[in-house]
C-alpha cells in the first residue's frame, strides 16, 4: 500500500464471513460518532459488507462534521450523514431510529483539565442514547484501559479480571460501561461492551510510533514493555459483526491481537528494515496494560491480518513518507492522566 486511497480500499474490504454475518442481519445501522480514527473506514467496511450480501439496509453516520471533507467522502460512498452534536438533546431526539447502532462516540486525549467533558461524553450520554435507542441492537466501543496493569507473565487480562481503571479517562470508560448496563437491564436492550486495545491503522497507532522513533533516531521509551494490537480493518469487523451478538444482560469482548508484542522486539525488527539501531530509554517493568482476546477470538475467529503484515505495511509507509494522522496513543502512560 502506497497511497492514502489503497489503504483505505484495504481496510473497507469486507471478508466472506463478514458477508456471511450481514446477510443474517435485519434492518438499518446507526453509527454514532462516525468522524473519529476508525469511524470513517467501519461505515465503507459496512456499506461494502451489505452490498456485498444482498441487503438494502442503509448506513447512516452521526458525527459534528465541523470541519474537513469527511461527510463529502462518506456520501460518495452510499454512506447518509446527519450533522449532530449528541450532548444537545435536540439533536440526538431528532436522530433517526435505526435497529442496529454502533455507539463509537467519546472523548480521551485533552481529559486533564477536562474531566467535566470526558464524563459527560463518556459517562452520561450513553444514557441518553440508550433511553432514545431503547429498541435498538447496540455495539458500543469501550476500551482495555478499565483494566488494571497485569502482571507481563498472566498474558492479559481476560472478560473474568475485575475492572480497576487508572486516571479519569478509564474510570468514565467503565462508568459508560455501566451506565449502558443498567439501561440494558432496565429496557431489555441487547448490547455488547466492545473492549478494544490499540487498533492501528498505517496512518496512526503504536506501530506506526515505534517505526518513526526508530527511523528518527528518537528514544523509545520501554516503561510500557508489552503491548496489544490488531489492525482496524479486523476490529472494525468485528464490532459490525458484534451486532449479531448483542444480549440482554450485555455481553462484554476484549477485542485486540493474539500477541503479547515487546515494545523493545518491534523496534529491533523496525531497525533491522531500516538498517538502524534503536535508542532505548527506560527499562521493562513487571506489569503492563494487556487484554487477553481468547474469547472474542473463539466466537469471531482471529484477526486476518497478521502481526507480521502490519510492522511490513508500518515499516514501507515510514520509508515512503505516507501520510499520518499526527495522533499519538500515548501508550507508554501508566497513571492514566490523558
Amino acid at each position: 500500500m502506497k497511497t492514502i486511497l489503497e489503504l483505505e480500499q484495504r481496510l473497507s474490504e469486507p471478508s466472506d464471513r463478514l458477508v456471511r454475518d450481514l446477510a443474517g442481519l435485519d434492518g438499518d445501522v446507526l453509527i454514532l460518532g462516525v468522524g473519529g480514527k476508525m469511524g470513517p473506514s467501519l461505515a465503507k467496511l459496512l456499506a461494502r459488507g451489505l452490498a456485498a450480501a444482498g441487503k438494502n439496509a442503509r448506513v447512516t453516520g452521526v458525527s459534528r462534521f465541523s470541519a474537513g471533507t469527511l461527510r463529502e467522502e462518506l456520501e460518495a460512498a452510499g454512506i447518509r450523514t446527519v450533522s449532530a452534536d449528541l450532548l444537545e438533546e435536540a439533536a440526538l431526539s431528532r436522530l433517526p431510529e435505526a435497529r442496529n447502532v454502533i455507539y463509537m462516540a467519546g472523548h480521551k486525549f485533552g481529559t486533564t483539565g477536562r474531566e467535566y467533558y470526558t464524563w459527560a461524553m463518556n459517562a452520561y450520554l450513553p444514557g441518553r442514547v440508550a433511553e432514545k435507542f431503547k429498541a435498538s441492537r447496540i455495539v458500543a466501543f469501550s476500551s482495555g484501559n478499565i483494566y488494571p496493569l497485569t502482571a507481563v507473565t498472566q498474558g492479559g487480562a481476560s472478560e473474568e479480571t475485575a475492572p480497576a481503571p487508572i486516571g479519569e479517562y478509564a474510570q468514565s470508560c467503565l462508568g459508560r460501561e455501566r451506565v449502558f448496563e443498567y439501561f440494558s437491564r432496565k429496557n431489555g436492550t441487547p448490547l455488547v461492551n466492545f473492549r478494544l486495545n490499540y487498533a492501528i491503522d498505517l496512518r496512526y497507532g503504536i506501530l506506526l510510533e515505534v517505526a518513526k522513533a526508530v527511523k528518527e533516531r528518537e528514544p523509545i521509551d520501554l516503561n510500557m514493555g508489552l503491548v496489544n494490537v490488531i489492525w482496524q480493518g479486523d476490529a472494525n469487523e468485528m464490532a459490525i459483526r458484534s451486532l449479531l451478538h448483542c444480549d440482554s444482560p450485555p455481553k462484554t469482548f476484549n477485542i485486540t491481537g493474539p500477541e503479547t508484542v515487546s515494545i523493545r522486539w518491534l523496534a529491533e525488527r523496525f531497525g533491522e528494515a531500516f538498517g538502524i539501531r534503536p535508542v532505548f530509554t527506560g527499562e521493562e517493568q513487571a506489569t503492563a496494560l494487556l487484554s487477553n482476546a481468547s474469547a472474542s477470538h473463539a466466537l469471531l475467529g482471529y484477526p486476518r491480518v497478521s502481526l507480521r503484515e502490519m510492522m511490513c505495511w508500518t515499516a514501507d509507509w515510514v520509508e515512503i513518507g505516507g501520510n499520518t494522522l499526527g495522533k499519538p496513543t500515548h501508550f507508554q502512560e501508566r497513571g492514566g492522566v490523558f
